[in-house]
Order: C-alpha cells, then structure tokens, then sequence
C-alpha cells in the first residue's frame, strides 16, 4: 500500500502558557496544504526472521537519522504493543523540508497508522488513531483527520473549523539551508511574546476577512526565531511584495506561507 503525506500549516499560533508538564498550551488553526508531499509504501511480510519487524528504508535530502527511530516505526511499535502486527516493510520518500514547521513526520506517523489500520483490518476509528498519534506528537493527531482543526493543549485536542480559502492561492517558501528546532523556538517566547500587547483570542482574528489577518493574525513563535534566522522575516517580507495579502511563519519555521487572492 501506498500514500502520500502533505504537510500543514499553522493560520495563527499563539503560546498561551507554560504547563507544570513542561509544555506549553497554545492555540493554532491547522491547515493541510497539498503542495508538496512524501511518499510512504507499506507492505506486510510473511515473518520477521532476526532484528527488528520493521525493515525500514529512508531517502530524501538531509535524512540524517536512524531508520529505527523514526515516528513511522514508532507508530508501528504502538499498534503492535497492542495487537501483534506482523512484520512490514516500509519505504519512506522524505520531500516536506525538515525542520521547517510543516509537520512532515508528524504527518508521516499518522499516515502509517491509517495504513497499518486498513492493511491488518484493526477496525480503529479516527478518533481512536488520533490517540495513538497523539502519543507520538502534539501535531500527529491532526493528520489523522487532515481537515482544518482548531488545536488547543500542547495542540493535540482538536476541534473541526470550517474556513473556506477557496478565493486565495497558498504559496509556501522554506529559506535554502536553514532549519529551527523547536526548543530553539519556544525558547523564551514567553517572555518576548506580546511586552503592552494585548493578544486577540484567535477565533475572533480568523472571523475577521482575510485582509486584516496582517494586522491581527500571528504566529508568537516569530518573536524568537526571527531574530535568530534573518532569512525567514526577509522571505516573509518578500511574500507580501509579491502581492501576499497575509504571509506568516508555519509552526516553528522555517517554512512561510502566502494567501494570494485568485
């Protein structure tokens, strides 16, 4: 079995707080986007001989980290802890940049636990692979349903939000060699994130027409990561003089994205 996971991203993004767990609570609207995807290829095999069940091949630029590790096997690893999978073997295309806040593993995970769920007849529903997602990531969850989805918590409760860009082109740009990690981005933002600002709940930002989103829709994470990686702001600048009527960082970049008007 085949498929192909798109990455996402993030209309708004607002940090609330810091949780006694070491997380954070924040509010964002995720947004599948159909640009760019990879390509995942799973296959079950008749027995696991030696090693691991997972025979695992990985290519793509900068994919610079062990097979064994990655979200797809431990998807698999959750599924199998409960109902005995047999082995598979599954081959992974990496396209979605890496470290660019598009959600390519994360995406990567929840399509492998759809697959893995049809392939074996397990019978999971979504909200019940949205579990197993959410114990991988805070943003796997949302690629189980990939509809736009108000996240809330540390962004894996998830609540369906009708939003139609339907009248705008999305472009997404990631800066050439620039990747942010994202402790590197929540790091501090708390405390650079509003100073006298008074942040607008992110509902009543996203009622308003797309052409004030620029004055009212933000992404906290730019405060940090921005003076850190002069790229991105220079790309976001960019966007808006190409015509963008919002542009904005997704995630924890480094990835920007543009709405232009059809």
């Amino acid at each position: 079995m085949k498929s192909f996971p798109n990455p996402k991203i993030n209309l708004g993004l607002n940090v609330l707080r810091r949780r006694p767990d070491g997380f954070h609570d924040l509010e964002t609207l995720f947004v599948p986007y159909f640009g760019m995807r990879d390509e995942l290829e799973i296959e079950a095999l008749p027995n696991a001989g030696s090693g691991s069940k997972v025979d695992i091949q990985i290519s793509g630029p900068k994919v610079d980290w062990n097979p064994q590790k990655d979200l797809t096997v431990r998807a698999y690893e959750l599924l199998d802890a409960d109902f005995g999978l047999p082995p598979v073997r599954m081959r992974l295309v990496k396209n979605i940049p890496v470290g660019a806040g598009l959600g390519g593993g994360s995406s990567d995970c929840a399509f492998a636990l759809r697959m893995l769920n049809e392939i074996f007849s397990l019978g999971l529903t979504d909200d019940a692979l949205a579990g197993y997602a959410s114990r991988l990531g805070s943003d796997c969850a949302f690629f189980v349903y990939n509809n736009p989805m108000l996240g809330t918590g540390r962004g894996e409760v998830l609540e369906p939000f009708g939003i139609d860009l339907s009248a705008w082109r999305l472009k997404v740009e990631v800066p050439s060699g620039v990747a942010v990690s994202t402790a590197e981005a929540y790091r501090g933002v708390l405390d650079v994130k509003t100073g006298d600002t008074v942040r607008m709940p992110l509902r009543e930002a996203l009622a308003r027409p797309v052409e004030q989103w620029r004055d009212c829709l933000v992404n906290d994470f730019e405060a940090t990561v921005f003076p850190l990686h002069p790229e991105i702001p220079a790309l976001k600048q960019r966007l808006y003089d190409e015509g963008a009527v919002y542009a904005a960082m997704s995630g924890s970049g480094s990835a920007v994205f543009g709405l232009f008007r059809i």
